[in-house]
């Protein structure tokens, strides 16, 4: 944002204009608050409290009761915010000598996205006491205490009703708890042109359509189902074998050609009776499925739903790998607890791959990797494990990242709460192995197929079970295509 905002001063937009059109967009917000005629405005001592002054200025022109709040010193103020506090005629109180609960609503025009360390002393008291007043908070650009590139709570934040914010969000704005913090995020426009995207160079995107949709395979009229790839999914045995019937009927919903369930002979003709779409062939452990393999038409393998955890598993995964495509998840993963490089040797044979892992799944893996856990954010540690594996990371929850090795990443908000349930992870590895199969960049098809499976979810309502995930995926095609289309 500080390149952002330099941008547009180097194209003739001043940098009080950017503030005054900042603090309008705070006071609109304000005015649209039902029953609000109190406003209390607390300002901080940067940029953020200068936007608080000018949102205090116009909420008072427009005739609401206005208090305003200053924590620091009027006249060590400087820059902007100097010249919008000189322009505020109304007093300036004390915020340790308010009753924060005596107004309608609150405006936190405290910190923004730039703060640089946790909260303390009166700044930090002074958050607690906004979050305990018991009145909704419209924030300026972020809840105050909240770091704008992580998401994390800095000693201390209030939840706001509703973040206004501009320009672009922030990845704050999208991890938790930021997202869950932030309220209804609006993002304004305060005159800063598109074209300052290209000075900045973003390489984290939230994760729809317009990220990935050029490269999203469309069926061709004349194509034919071995155009769109042949997926094989790794079978365990009986009791865990469901997990991978959902991953190969991910697989097959998402457009994949044909699919097989390798899987041992004991639950062959379990597996073989499930989906008559869906084939069956033997592979009792990594010496068939090498043997199974040998068919080089059988391009992308999915391992890890219900495979087991243990030697055979990573037996199985180094018999698919070389020049395949790969996607690992759960066992497959596990299998590999504390070893990051012995998975990154296997996956430097593959074509490409894709890991799924949730938070637990991710911790178990990079646990004798500190710079990938102790990444400042999940977005940054999606990015770590990227690099060190070489392959592109799928770090799943409600604020999933899709991150490649180069650094581009994506930042999923459409997953509904009622998607955690038993089985969904491994409907959504066979997705992302569907997308693969016909073909589709690893980036790219991950990120969609992170975005379907939060879509299939709303689509299927609450109450959902994973079975229901493939199901309602084409109904989620079926608006996709059109808009592709139109």
């Amino acid at each position: 944002m500080t390149r952002a905002d330099a941008f547009a001063v180097q194209m003739g937009t001043p940098s009080l204009a950017l503030m005054e059109r900042a603090g309008t967009a705070v006071a609109d917000a304000v005015a649209r608050a039902p029953l609000t005629t109190r406003v209390l405005v607390l300002c901080g001592p940067g940029n953020n409290g200068g936007d608080g002054f000018v949102a205090a200025r116009v909420l008072a022109q427009r005739g609401f009761r206005v208090r305003l709040a200053l924590l620091g010193d009027l006249d060590r103020l400087a820059g902007d915010a100097a010249t919008v506090a000189r322009q505020w005629k109304g007093p300036v109180d004390e915020p340790a000598a308010l009753d924060l609960s005596a107004c309608d609503i609150i405006v936190d025009a405290l910190f923004g996205a730039g703060l640089a360390r946790d909260l303390d002393g009166a700044a930090k008291a002074l958050v607690e006491r906004m979050a305990a007043a018991g009145r909704p908070i419209v924030a300026v650009d972020l809840p105050s205490g909240l770091d704008g590139s992580t998401g994390r709570v800095r000693g201390a934040a209030a939840p706001a009703r509703e973040t206004v914010t501009f320009f672009r969000r922030k990845p704050g704005h999208l991890l938790e708890p930021g997202r869950s913090l932030c309220g209804k995020v609006r993002v304004a426009d305060i005159g800063i042109p598109d074209a300052a995207i290209a000075a900045v160079r973003p390489a984290a995107f939230v994760n729809l359509p317009a990220a990935w949709q050029h490269a999203f395979p469309r069926p061709a009229s004349l194509g034919h189902k071995y155009d769109r790839g042949h997926a094989v999914v790794a079978s365990g045995d009986a009791w865990t074998s469901g997990a991978a019937r959902l991953c190969a009927r991910g697989a097959l919903r998402a457009g994949a050609g044909l699919v097989t369930l390798a899987c041992p002979a004991g639950v062959l003709a379990l597996q073989a009776g499930s989906y008559a779409a869906i084939m069956a062939r033997e592979a009792a452990d990594a010496r068939g499925l090498a043997y199974l393999l040998e068919d080089r038409r059988l391009h992308t393998v999915a391992l890890g739903p219900g495979l087991g955890v243990g030697a055979e598993t990573r037996l199985r995964v180094a018999a698919a790998a070389p020049g395949r495509r790969l996607v690992l998840d759960a066992d497959a993963l596990t299998a590999f607890a504390g070893d990051v490089p012995a998975l990154a040797g296997l996956l430097a044979e593959a074509e490409a791959c894709v890991i799924t892992p949730h938070a637990g799944e991710f911790a178990r893996l990079f646990a004798s990797e500190a710079q990938v856990l102790g990444a400042a954010s999940k977005l940054a540690g999606a990015r770590a494990a990227a690099r060190r594996l070489g392959a592109v990371v799928v770090l799943k929850g409600p604020d999933t990242v899709v991150a490649e090795p180069g650094g581009r990443a994506m930042i999923a908000e459409n997953a509904p709460a009622f998607l955690a349930t038993a089985g969904a992870g491994d409907v959504l590895a066979g997705f992302v192995t569907g997308l693969l199969a016909q073909g589709m960049p690893a980036f790219e098809a991950a990120g969609a197929a992170v975005w379907l499976h939060g879509e299939a979810a709303r689509e299927a309502g609450p109450g959902l079970i994973a079975d229901d995930l493939p199901e309602a995926l084409r109904a989620v095609y079926g608006r996709l295509f059109t808009a592709l289309a139109g």
